[in-house]
């Protein structure tokens, strides 16, 4: 007697899988054991890349927030120290957002966090 090899379901697992890796380039998207360690490693640097891209954002805000500061004159550990003690809760990708659209507003809370920065430690 033949073995059983699950035949309609296992097909059906084989087409889902290859679906996945579909737009690879090369042999894992075509051929069944590459395509299942294709997806794995896909998997593994899905999940690093989604907390990594919290990271880059905030790099990328910190960034744009340095700039902005360094025009008005104000540095941006000063800024945020000045922020911090003047009780004002923005949050980076906010305020990055006020430095380009609307650089008034932007303006004003540099002015705030001046105010509560002490004279001695104003550079």
């Amino acid at each position: 007697m033949g073995r059983a090899t699950s035949g309609a379901a296992r097909h059906r697992k084989k087409v889902r899988l290859l679906k996945k890796v579909r737009g690879h380039r090369g042999a894992p998207g075509k051929r069944w054991r590459l395509a299942k360690e294709a997806i794995v490693r896909a998997g593994v640097n899905a999940y690093r890349d989604r907390r990594r891209r919290k990271r880059d954002f905030r790099a990328l805000w910190i960034t744009r927030l340095t700039a902005a500061c360094r025009m008005r004159g104000i540095s941006y550990s000063r800024f945020i120290y000045g922020l911090t003690m003047a009780d004002i809760e923005v949050n980076r990708k906010m305020l990055s957002e006020m430095a380009i659209h609307s650089p008034s507003d932007f303006d004003a809370i540099v002015e705030l966090a001046r105010k509560h920065v002490p004279k001695s430690e104003a550079a």
